[in-house]
């Protein structure tokens, strides 16, 4: 998967340009939510599973302890070529891997995985791969998109409310140990005209998917009488029982 400026997915800091405040924006909401990443996190060995172009996984090693050893893991040959060449660091590993069968030999303090739930087929069987490769005890931090996203985004195959997404750790007898909420607003008629930087990977033809699904064009209904235009997002860390 090649990397692109204008993508709505794969944000690189060095090619936000001025202007994309939608880039920017969303920009911060991901560094945002590694600082708290990295405020949960334990000492020890450290994956950062679709790590993307890099900038998370070096803001984890530059916060963490100087004995952290860290894993960054990307499907993307460009992206972790790109992490490697711009974020590179001793205590960084980066490698190319499909998230669902990623193996180590020794299994993981702590496990970073933001903004990649809603991207997977099977987002029960990665939560539950992520639980297995997992220190007994180890923290495992998630985020996803609490307010609807398939209808507009087609990199996404799932819509999470917070409940159906702390249900995907229930079933694990997880413990949630802290919670990050988000809002991103955003203006309707910007995205629909394609007027922002990022928009043209928005869905085409939306009005006809909603003809096809309109279940999903019930769910976006329900989240703007609830929520107005805006994102919302959850990051939350789990504790993986004794």
């Amino acid at each position: 998967m090649s990397l692109d400026v204008d993508s709505l997915e794969r944000l690189i800091p060095e090619w936000v340009q001025s202007g994309d405040s939608t880039g920017q924006e969303t920009l911060d909401l991901h560094i945002a939510r590694y600082e708290f990443a990295a405020q949960q996190a334990k000492p020890g060995r450290l994956l950062d599973m679709a790590c993307g172009a890099g900038y998370g996984t070096k803001l984890l090693c530059d916060r963490l302890s100087p004995k952290a050893m860290i894993t960054g893991v990307d499907i993307s040959e460009d992206a972790v070529k790109y992490a490697q060449a711009n974020y590179g660091d001793s205590r960084i590993q980066f490698k190319v891997s499909n998230a669902m069968t990623y193996s180590d030999p020794e299994r993981f303090d702590t496990i970073v995985s933001l903004e990649t739930i809603e991207h997977l087929p099977d987002s029960k069987g990665f939560v539950a791969h992520l639980v297995n490769i997992l220190e007994p005890g180890g923290i495992l931090i998630g985020s996803v998109p609490t307010t609807p996203s398939v209808d507009a985004n087609p990199h996404h195959l799932h819509d999470f409310t917070l409940e159906t997404f702390q249900g995907l750790f229930h079933v694990h007898q997880m413990i949630e140990v802290g919670r990050f909420e988000q809002c991103q607003p955003f203006n309707p008629f910007a995205l629909v005209t394609k007027r922002e930087v990022r928009a043209k990977d928005i869905r085409p033809n939306l009005l006809k998917y909603y003809l096809q699904h309109p279940d999903a064009l019930i769910r976006r209904i329900a989240s703007t009488l609830c929520h107005g235009f805006t994102n919302q997002y959850m990051t939350m860390a789990w504790q993986k029982p004794l």
